[in-house]
C-alpha cells in the first residue's frame, strides 16, 4: 500500500511540475524596456534607455499603440519616450504593446 501511495505522490508531483513550466504564451514572461526612441522605420523600433542600453524591437501585426495621442506605429517618432512590452522568449525581440509616456528629464536638465 505504501508503495501505491509513494508512486501515486511522483506521479502528482511529475504532472505539477510539468502545468507549472508548460511552455507557451502563459508561461511567456512579459518584459517592459523604457527609453527613448532612437530609431524607427516601417518594421524596426530602436530603443535607447539614456543608460547604455539601445535594444531593437521588431512590429508584428498585432502590435498595439496607445498614449500620448498616439494610437498607430506611423505616429511615433524618433524622441517619443516609450515603454515596450515584449516576451522574454522571443529572438528577435517582438513589440507586442507600446505606450508612449510623457518626455522625462534627462540627467542635468532642470
Amino acid at each position: 500500500m505504501r508503495k501505491v501511495l509513494a508512486a501515486a505522490a511522483v506521479v502528482m508531483m511529475v504532472v505539477a511540475v510539468g502545468l507549472i513550466s508548460a511552455p507557451g504564451d502563459a508561461a511567456a514572461q512579459v518584459r517592459q524596456f523604457t527609453g527613448r526612441i532612437d530609431k524607427i522605420s516601417s518594421k524596426v523600433l530602436i530603443v535607447d534607455n539614456r543608460k547604455g542600453d539601445k535594444v531593437k524591437f521588431m512590429k508584428i501585426a498585432d502590435t498595439k499603440v496607445a498614449g500620448e495621442g498616439k494610437a498607430a506605429w506611423d505616429d511615433l517618432k524618433k524622441g517619443d519616450w516609450v515603454t515596450v512590452d515584449w516576451k522574454f522568449i522571443d529572438k528577435p525581440r517582438k513589440a507586442y504593446a507600446i505606450n508612449v509616456i510623457p518626455p522625462r528629464n534627462e540627467e542635468g536638465d532642470d
